[in-house]
């Protein structure tokens, strides 16, 4: 074993993490589901996400058959849903090939929707004792500012040096808890803004440190002004006080969730409404632009607000829209902005 990892799994005994909800009894599945939820999200945020969908969905064969629009609502808020939907699909496909038990080779897990190299190999390294080296964002920061490595870990040359790194370093022996050490120490010690490297027992040999470059190192993704898009969206209420929803389409943001129907060119909300649902409805109200931010693009949303004659039986025979009432919701996954704009009608009633 090499000083490295002897180093941080010394520390990770006494300062690492050991009660994390997946820690206990950390089956395969119950590692796959944390590991997707971390991706790109803080475990503050994660824990109660995943209480309750492990809950409700104890095993691989309870996600396979679940519906959708119930994975998506208990993901809803979490953001990323392509995770829910690739978690959702993949359950599925171990129930038919592999008997609704997730399989221990690493190629067949990585070939599974949404895991990749590194997923594939924090799963069998915590939940069966595999020897696989990982590189998520925790990992990276710490072998980047360790090794001194330069570049974003974007690029393939960086990415390839970082993996190279990351298996010299990984042991034959207690890799359960050197792939948590590389986890924790990113996430608690070697942070992003802060790194508190009198604290890091890496610090004596740290390039970074040694150099003063903790905070340029690992190098940032290229910075580029992001690209504004505009939606104009119907908020439709009955007399009922229910809202009307639509299912986006499976491929695209927030594929699968439900939203506020778009306004497509120059169509009116009154216009829309007639056409769509044969309703009529008083003149449309129109709501200031709220912004949400993706990756690639910023998204403003410019709602309208619409009162619609008639109850739920407007959109009976409608397929992809319903009449949503917060106060007696079914299980439907709902974008984010969606959620906001609710709780922003439910302010003004």
């Amino acid at each position: 074993m090499d000083s490295f990892a002897r180093r941080i799994l010394e520390w990770q005994r006494v300062h690492g993490r050991h009660d994390l909800p997946w820690q206990r009894a950390p089956t395969p599945y119950r590692v796959w589901v944390s590991e997707i939820m971390l991706q790109q999200t803080q475990v503050a945020t994660v824990i109660p996400y995943y209480e309750r969908f492990v809950a409700r969905f104890p095993d691989v064969a309870a996600l396979a058959g679940a519906q959708l629009d119930e994975v998506l609502h208990l993901w809803s808020g979490l953001g990323y849903y392509a995770r829910a939907r690739n978690l959702h699909a993949a359950a599925q496909r171990v129930c038919d090939g592999y008997d609704g038990t997730l399989p221990e080779d690493f190629e067949a897990l990585q070939s599974l929707p949404g895991i990749g190299r590194s997923t594939a190999g924090a799963i069998l390294a915590l939940a069966c004792g595999q020897r696989h080296p990982i590189l998520d964002g925790n990992a990276k920061r710490v072998l980047a500012r360790f090794h001194g490595v330069e570049g974003w870990s974007g690029d393939a040359r960086v990415e390839r040096e970082l993996w190279t790194r990351a298996e010299a370093h990984t042991p034959e022996v207690d890799v359960a808890r050197y792939t948590q050490a590389m986890m924790d120490l990113g996430a608690t010690v070697c942070t992003r803004s802060r790194p508190a490297c009198d604290r890091c027992p890496l610090a004596d040999d740290c390039v970074a440190r040694a150099v003063g470059r903790q905070h340029e190192l690992p190098t940032p993704r290229p910075r580029k002004s992001l690209p504004v898009r505009r939606a104009r969206m119907l908020i439709a209420i009955n007399a009922e006080g229910a809202v009307l929803l639509e299912r986006r389409a499976p491929a695209g943001i927030w594929g699968g969730l439900w939203s506020f129907p778009e306004l497509g060119g120059d169509e009116g909300a009154e216009a829309w409404i007639e056409r769509r649902l044969g309703c009529r409805a008083g003149a449309a109200e129109e709501w200031p632009a709220l912004r949400h931010s993706f990756t690639h693009f910023h998204l403003d949303i410019v709602p309208f607000l619409a009162r619609v004659g008639g109850g739920t039986s407007c959109v009976m025979e409608h397929p992809g829209l319903v009449w949503y009432k917060e106060d007696a919701p079914v299980a439907l996954g709902l974008a984010s902005p969606v959620r906001s704009l609710i709780a922003q009608l439910n302010g003004r009633r």
